[in-house]
């Protein structure tokens, strides 16, 4: 019977350790800064890439012109 109580409560706190543990990862994930941060990053990484970056540039470029012309006009 003793050792049925101690077997108990060794579940019980490794239970405990397992639920601690996985609350903490929950919120490190959960962390509103780090998941700005991860969409901060992403954004980036896809404006990087040569397609997005050299249409923002033509798209730049018709812009100026467009202003351009407008003032001279």
């Amino acid at each position: 019977m003793a050792g049925d109580t101690e077997r108990i409560e060794k579940e019980i706190a490794q239970a405990r350790e397992d639920l601690a543990k996985t609350l903490d990862q929950l919120a490190v994930k959960a962390n509103p800064q780090r998941l700005a941060d991860d969409a901060k990053n992403k954004a980036i990484a896809i404006v990087n890439t040569p397609a997005v970056k050299y249409g923002l540039a033509g798209v730049g470029a018709v812009v100026v012109v467009l202003v351009i012309r407008k003032i001279v006009r």
